[in-house]
């Protein structure tokens, strides 16, 4: 696999969405952006872009323009106007199917049902570019998924989110600096009791 170029955070824009748990994307990026000390500049597309350096190489940061369902659109154009490859594409997003603050990060695969994918996959026409899915789950009995990841994350959530997005942002340097593959032994493990015990303790 190729050596990462650029990191997109999904979400929607608007502050409307910002503490949504659709935007658990973005708040990384941000997190990065703020880490590296970037500044977001408007694309010549549907995307903003900093670029910055992490580990001595330098690095796109991404935020597509458009709605979570058409972030496709934004990609294609930031792969169009930055000049590089979809394996050499981070896609951070949101995943009600893990528990949160679960890391997932795989090299490729399928939209697993989430629309913002499914948008990237559709315009770059491939699904062979790495993803990070961060868990925001679980879904609560009888609430539809799309009220879920459209209402703002819970107290008690918002306590844990600063920690959460850090190991996130190590999980990002881990990838770009040292790849994929040494992400995915490090962060990809199930958060048990004892680690959520430790997380409370440290807020």
């Amino acid at each position: 696999m190729s050596e990462l170029k650029a990191i997109i955070g999904l979400g929607n824009p608007g502050d409307r969405y910002s503490n949504t748990r659709h935007n658990i994307g973005y708040l990384v990026v941000d997190a990065l952006l703020q880490k590296f000390r970037g500044n977001w500049k408007p694309g010549r597309g549907n995307f903003f872009y900093a670029q910055v350096k992490i580990g001595g190489k330098s690095i796109y940061l991404l935020r597509s323009s458009t709605y979570m369902n058409d972030s496709g659109i934004g990609v294609t154009g930031a792969v169009q106007k930055l000049n590089f490859f979809p394996d050499e594409l981070l896609v951070i997003l949101d995943d009600f199917a893990l528990p949160f603050g679960q890391i997932r990060i795989r090299k490729s695969g399928s939209d697993g049902g989430h629309n913002g994918l499914a948008s990237i996959i559709y315009h770059l026409n491939t699904q062979d570019f790495p993803r990070m899915r961060i868990g925001i789950g679980p879904l609560p009995d009888g609430m539809s998924s799309v009220n879920f990841v459209l209402g703002e994350f819970l107290e008690d959530e918002r306590k844990a989110l600063p920690q959460i997005i850090d190991r996130c942002s190590d999980a990002v340097v881990v990838a770009v600096r040292q790849g994929i593959d040494r992400a995915m032994e490090k962060f990809n493990r199930r958060i048990n009791e004892k680690d959520r015990e430790l997380q409370n303790n440290k807020i």
